[in-house]
């Protein structure tokens, strides 16, 4: 069994990191198109009104917002099949593996949040984005951690997605209980009526893919209704996907689902949000914006922020003796992943849309900046620090 799963795993982490190479380059392409003369199509793409109507029904929202809110619920149901996988049976499901990358997680929300605060504390409206400096972008770290090729221990690479896998943990509880709008509790009810009939599915392993979608749609057009976020509908839904099926001879519902998902959200979903939030004009830009108290705070949160979280905090773990480093770990290679847990990137954009969307004041131009200028300088500090550490202990170990 043991072959099959590192195989597994390897498959796994390889997308993730060929994800990142083209999320990565999407984002580049959507910085030039916004830099360039076709800035103002680019803009009036994703102002392109669409509207779905049926008979009383109505869902009207510019493109960038189907974006945001239709298919980032399919990024966010392909992060709840992965956490359900791991807690059941995978690297999670041991709690020796939990004890270092969950504390990492809390210092990495924490301190990076706190730092944002110090320059925002005295602005209510730029305070809302204290949560976007806290989140950290899987396939964007993976995708830098791959650049340094076999030399990178599978201990190394466990420990980051263990770590990431909390923190999305973290920003779906962030999003549920701070970044909900005025909530419409008719719409919410119809919501929470869905959760007894997938349960019902879940308990007799149903392995039909169409109720699922068909109630999943209905929670997520509830949901949006709501005023509560209606990507939380994808975890959810993948709360209730099956691990097994109900005949023992098919395959698993929820690793199908997963397997199939990840080339779609890797290829497509991650791209088309980078491509649709990344785009930012630089050009007439003062030092006036560029020192605003808002990208200062994201940046230094993403940068700092990260470093000193979650490399402070698992240290002081591992001096207390409550865990220990993973084998084929060092001080040095901690360090690194931590600074390359400061590429924020995707995460750090929807909640920074959900943070200043909620506030009605336009301020992504602020948090895209500092998201930016954070997430590059951290990849960069990160994937310096670890080329360093990971050549010295190769040479070491000849």
């Amino acid at each position: 069994m043991k072959p099959s799963n590192d195989s597994a795993l390897n498959k796994f982490l390889k997308l993730e990191s060929s994800g990142g190479i083209v999320l990565m380059l999407t984002a580049t392409l959507a910085m030039i198109i916004a830099n360039s003369p076709a800035n103002s199509f680019y803009n009036l793409l994703l102002d392109t009104p669409v509207e779905v109507r049926i008979g009383q029904l109505e869902i009207a929202k510019p493109l960038l917002l189907w974006v945001n809110d239709g298919l980032m619920a399919v990024f966010f149901f392909l992060v709840g099949l992965e956490l359900k996988r791991e807690l059941v049976e995978g690297e999670l499901s041991d709690p020796k593996n939990i004890v270092l990358p969950a504390i990492g997680a809390i210092g990495g929300m924490a301190v990076p949040a706190l730092v944002y605060l110090y320059f925002n504390h005295d602005d209510p409206v730029s305070a809302a984005g204290w949560a976007i400096p806290a989140a950290t972008d899987i396939a964007f770290a993976l995708g830098v951690l791959s650049l340094l090729g076999s030399r990178v221990p599978i201990s190394l690479k466990i420990f980051l997605t263990s770590l990431a896998i909390f923190d999305d943990i973290g920003a779906i509880v962030v999003i549920a209980i701070f970044y909900t709008s005025k909530v419409s509790l008719s719409a919410l009810a119809f919501a929470l009526l869905c959760i007894p009939v997938l349960f019902v599915l879940n308990c007799k392993r149903v392995s039909s893919r169409s109720p699922y979608l068909f109630i999943g749609l209905l929670m997520w057009v509830s949901m949006l209704k709501s005023g509560v976020h209606a990507t939380l509908a994808g975890v959810i839904l993948a709360v209730f996907i099956p691990m097994q099926a109900e005949d023992s001879s098919k395959p698993s519902p929820l690793k199908t689902w997963e397997h199939e998902l990840h080339g779609l959200v890797a290829f497509l979903v991650l791209p088309v949000f980078a491509f649709a939030n990344a785009g930012i004009d630089l050009r007439g830009v003062s030092s006036d914006v560029l020192f605003h108290d808002v990208p200062i705070g994201v940046a230094l949160g993403l940068i700092v922020g990260k470093q000193v979280g979650i490399f402070g905090l698992c240290a002081l773990a591992v001096l207390l003796k409550i865990t220990k480093l993973p084998k084929d770990m060092n001080w040095g290679a901690l360090y690194g992943v931590s600074a390359l847990c400061g590429i924020g990137f995707t995460m750090s954009l929807f909640v920074g849309s959900l943070a200043f969307e909620e506030t009605g004041v336009n301020l992504l131009f602020d948090e895209r900046l500092g998201i930016i200028v954070g997430s590059l300088v951290s990849g960069a500090i990160g994937f310096i620090v670890l080329s360093v550490v990971l050549k010295a202990k190769a040479s070491g170990d000849k």
